[in-house]
């Protein structure tokens, strides 16, 4: 690990301050203190925000309200989370082991790196690590990579199940910096890869994320969060589904629908929401939302099984959520 300055950041102006002469902010460090030991991260400078009063977790009306700096432990474990969104506990109890959940952020769990194995190894080109140096992954071993919104640039998964979850259900967020306050959809922070993979999100310079705000649906009390993986903890998904239904007097009168493991940011489903409205939840509507699924899909040499993977787990995932009572 090189060298680098820590500072303590007591207020948000201060914080802000500090992120516009190019430090980094710091919360639980999960992922960016284990990238900076392998090197792959190299600030010189990181500005700590756990002193802020970010942590909050609260309902306003039935919209559940999370601080950015709120562990994921304690949101999975509020009764408010579990009242008003069990999707988005049950993505966090997915997403990582409890000594990760006792230290992560929600901040930062929505801004972690990909996983993608040649982006941690200093020999391998990567185009996230290193404009323009190539993509490894591309002709490399490429089981775990993305089959959708891929680039000749980059083929890396979103590692974060709590973003699938979170863009299924039209979350959105507040974040502030140097030109005051805006509010945008979760699903906006992310960019497909394009030809600048490394540019990841869009997020201004210094900009600090405030609070996630998950809006009270009809449709939030049938959710379910399914993760298919190659070992049951302290694994990254393989595929994963995020599905919410509004089921009334045996039809489907809403639909949200997002994936995770497939998709090099989290890959909200519409066609297949679409699919399912006025239909009977039975397997046949099923089957017809996972068809939609697949369209766009490009699977490299090594992951095509994800493509049968992914229509299999909505409809599994489809299935859970018809019958929650």
């Amino acid at each position: 690990m090189i060298p680098f300055r820590l500072q303590k950041a007591r207020t948000e102006s201060d914080a802000i301050a500090a992120g516009r002469t190019g430090g980094r902010y710091v919360a639980g460090g999960t992922t960016l203190v284990d990238l900076m030991r392998e090197e792959v991260e190299r600030p010189e400078h990181l500005i700590d925000i756990n002193a802020l009063p970010l942590r909050g977790i609260r309902a306003e009306g039935n919209d559940l309200v999370i601080g950015a700096l709120a562990r994921m432990a304690d949101v999975a474990a509020h009764p408010e989370t579990v009242r008003l969104q069990p999707l988005v506990a049950e993505a966090l109890i997915e997403g990582a082991s409890p000594q990760l959940r006792n230290m992560a952020s929600i901040g930062g769990n929505l801004l972690q790196r990909v996983r993608c194995p040649y982006f941690r190894m200093l020999d391998a080109v990567c185009n996230k690590r290193t404009p323009g140096s190539g993509c490894s992954a591309i002709d490399g071993i490429n089981a775990g990579h993305a089959i959708l919104g891929t680039s000749n640039h980059c083929v890396a998964t979103h590692p974060s199940d709590l973003a699938v979850a979170l863009v299924a259900l039209g979350a959105t967020m507040r974040v502030r910096g140097p030109e005051g306050e805006r509010g945008f959809p979760v699903e906006d922070l992310y960019r497909l890869p394009g030809d600048t993979p490394h540019i990841e999100h869009t997020l201004g310079p210094a900009e600090l994320i405030v609070e996630v705000r998950v809006p009270a649906g009809a449709y939030a009390r049938r959710g379910r969060y399914l993760k298919v993986r190659d070992r049951a903890s302290y694994e990254f998904a393989l595929v994963s589904i995020a599905v919410a239904l509004d089921i009334d007097r045996g039809v489907i009168r809403a639909a949200r629908l997002a994936a995770g493991g497939v998709g090099t940011r989290p890959w909200r489903m519409r066609a297949s929401e679409d699919a399912l409205i006025g239909k009977t939840p039975d397997r046949t509507a099923f089957q017809l939302a996972a068809e939609h699924a697949l369209h766009g899909a490009r699977p490299l040499s090594g992951n095509h099984y994800k493509v049968d993977l992914l229509a299999r787990t909505m409809v599994r995932a489809l299935e859970m959520a018809g019958d929650v009572v």
